[in-house]
């Protein structure tokens, strides 16, 4: 009966521990494509209302398409911490306002008790608005040791935009090193926080407002610390 016993224990014990063992964060030890190109493998989603998100994101040629509308991302199934991230998308010629789009990094579990109306959850945005792109927005009580001079929680960048004309690629990158992030566009540093409370978390793509083409999103080791 004990052995019985001690065995049923040590199997919870083991389940608990496999179970542990796929949340943990994932370190990219090499590029991966989290897009293959051809479905949405590896991704899920969530709009505002609830809305079908495949109203909003469909793929042809290679490529992601997304309305902008209703506001909403796509996000990995996978959490990440340490890593490199490149995003490459562009936005149409034909727009008559400012595109919009960002990359959410550290996106956390969304509590199955939020307002509808909160959109992004906990997460640190990495803005992709047109002449924006290297922005930040911090949702859902994250902090960071740099202050806002922005709306409520947000840090803009203290340069003029890098990003491609409309029609063209722009090369998007967010990197990642424990709880600090940098955004680079098209090769350029544009702006960093440091000492935020998060590490590790979902990677999202938003949909806010704007059409655009995603065609790369490559995750990959980070480079080495030259500091």
């Amino acid at each position: 009966m004990k052995a019985t016993i001690a065995s049923s224990v040590l199997s919870c014990l083991a389940l608990l521990f496999i179970g542990c063992q796929d949340v943990r964060p994932e370190v990219a030890a090499k590029s991966t494509e989290l897009f293959n190109g051809k479905d949405f493998t590896g991704w899920t989603f969530y709009m505002r209302t609830n809305a079908d998100p495949m109203n909003t994101w469909s793929i042809s040629d290679g490529m992601v398409h997304c309305t902008g509308t209703p506001t909403g991302y796509m996000r990995t199934l996978g959490s990440y911490s340490n890593y490199v991230v490149t995003v490459e998308w562009r936005f149409p010629v034909t727009t008559r306002k400012p595109v919009n789009t960002g990359v959410c990094v550290f996106m956390q579990n969304r509590d199955p008790h939020a307002s509808p109306k909160d959109i992004w959850g906990t997460c640190l945005e990495c803005q992709g608005m047109h002449n924006h792109m290297g922005d930040f927005w911090l949702h859902g009580g994250v902090t960071v040791n740099e202050a806002f001079n922005m709306g409520k929680t947000g840090i803009k960048m203290p340069q003029t935009s890098n990003e491609s004309p409309l029609g063209q690629w722009t090369t998007y990158q967010c990197v990642v090193r424990e709880n600090t992030v940098e955004i680079i566009v098209n090769g350029k540093s544009m702006n960093k926080i440091t000492g935020c409370n998060l590490s590790s978390g979902y990677i999202g793509i938003q949909s806010e407002g704007g059409p655009f083409d995603l065609r790369k999103v490559t995750i990959g080791p980070l480079p080495i610390d030259q500091h």
